[in-house]
């Protein structure tokens, strides 16, 4: 494992045990609490808890307390993440963990229908992404064999059929902000790619939604209606998801005041911003610096 610096925070770049001559490696550990810190790595993750209720889980710039059963993935080599004891108190966590190279599923293999939906769920996955309880029982037993199973072919048998069950859960959730992940989202309408890469290019000037509008010739009122179908958001709501997801990326890997950093990201006042933060993160931006940085670096 090695550090890397970011602007006055460290973050821990993880050499995982992951052989070259191997499709995927699982490690099934007990353990009475967590001490590892926010880190990242190059090979995909994905990662089951049970047990462990109260722990803060923490990916990107979402920092989140989790249930006694928590399954995320994480399908980027940047995306920082980690577990913190919160107010964990059990003293009988599980964990099992299984980390791949992004190379062994490649992309002309992803690209063929039946891998449609592992490939829709890893390009979610770039930000992050937590499942329901009801998926996670839905797999329990998979992640069980897997485990305790051997390393041959039936175990890659296994692992694909575990992402295939994944990947029609409908309702998981991904957790970082574009924006502060810097990854580019992906959608199926050139008209909203199209929008999306103005507003992350352009957010923290004044967006105008005539200005979108007329990008993808619509009038203001049908370009609304289109937006929120597409994206299920309100184009309001993310302009200011893109601002909040790049001033909380500053706040973590600058030394910029708070001020600063509100009204480079394209907000007017001091005042909304921190409203908006808060209501967006359950802090303000000087407690989401402040925890971020107890996570972040290693003591």
């Amino acid at each position: 494992m090695t550090k890397i610096r970011t602007a006055g925070l460290s973050v821990m770049h993880e050499i995982t045990p992951l052989s070259t001559e191997d499709c995927f490696y699982v490690v099934d550990r007990n353990k009475t609490g967590f001490d590892y810190p926010v880190h990242c790595h190059r090979e995909y993750e994905l990662n089951f808890i049970e047990h462990a209720a109260g722990a803060s889980r923490i990916v990107g710039d979402s920092i989140e307390v989790i249930s006694d059963y928590e399954l995320v993935l994480v399908a980027s080599p940047d995306l920082e993440h980690g577990w913190e004891q919160g107010t964990c108190e059990s003293s009988s966590i599980r964990e099992i963990t299984i980390q791949w190279d992004a190379s062994w599923l490649p992309a002309t293999l992803l690209q063929k229908n039946q891998f449609r939906s592992i490939r829709t769920m890893l390009e979610r996955g770039s930000l992050g992404l937590a499942f329901p309880l009801p998926a996670v029982m839905r797999v329990y037993s998979k992640l069980e064999r897997l485990s305790h199973g051997g390393k041959g072919f039936q175990s890659v048998l296994d692992f694909l059929a575990l992402l295939y069950e994944l990947s029609l859960c409908d309702d998981a959730r991904t957790l970082s902000s574009s924006s502060f992940a810097c990854m580019e989202l992906h959608s199926e309408s050139l008209r909203v790619k199209r929008v999306q890469q103005f507003i992350s290019q352009h957010y923290h000037e004044e967006i105008r939604l005539e200005t979108l509008a007329d990008m993808v010739g619509l009038t203001p009122v049908a370009f609304s209606r289109f937006f929120r179908q597409r994206t299920g958001r309100t184009l309001s709501d993310y302009i200011v998801d893109t601002r909040i997801g790049s001033a909380a990326r500053q706040l973590v890997d600058t030394e910029k005041t708070v001020a600063e950093i509100c009204y480079d990201c394209g907000f007017n006042t001091l005042s909304n911003f921190n409203r908006l933060f808060r209501r967006k993160k359950n802090c303000s931006p000087t407690e989401f610096r402040e925890n971020y940085k107890k996570y972040k670096v290693l003591v």
